[in-house]
C-alpha cells in the first residue's frame, strides 16, 4: 500500500476546498415588520435565496420579469436560484413600499 507524503496530502486538501468553494450558496431573508431583512444581499452566481414570510400579513417576492412568488402567509417560503450576476430588485406586489435587492456577483 503506498502512502502520501505531506505534499500529497496538502494538493488533496487544496483540491478539497476548491471544490467546497465551487457549492453553491444558499442565503435567506426573512419578511418581518414589514421589511426584507437583510434589505440588501450579494451573493455569488448559483446562489439560492429563500425568503421567509414571519409576518401576520400576505407578502410576496417579485422582481418584475425575473421571478415572483405567490402571496406568502405566515411561515411560507419561496426560493430562487441565480444564474446570472446582476442586481435585483424586488418588491411586495401587496405593499409596493417593501424593496430589497439582491446583488449576484
Amino acid at each position: 500500500m503506498k502512502t502520501l507524503g505531506g505534499f500529497g496530502l496538502a494538493v488533496l486538501a487544496i483540491v478539497g476546498l476548491a471544490g467546497a468553494a465551487a457549492a453553491p450558496t444558499a442565503t435567506s431573508v426573512e419578511i418581518k415588520h414589514f421589511k426584507y431583512g437583510p434589505e440588501t444581499i450579494t451573493v455569488p452566481v448559483g446562489a439560492t435565496v429563500t425568503w421567509t414570510n414571519e409576518d401576520d400579513e400576505p407578502h410576496t417576492v417579485t422582481a418584475t420579469g425575473v421571478f415572483a412568488s405567490p402571496g406568502l402567509d405566515y411561515d411560507e417560503t419561496f426560493s430562487h436560484t441565480f444564474t446570472k450576476p446582476g442586481s435585483y430588485t424586488y418588491s411586495c406586489a401587496l405593499h409596493p413600499r417593501m424593496t430589497g435587492t439582491v446583488v449576484v456577483r
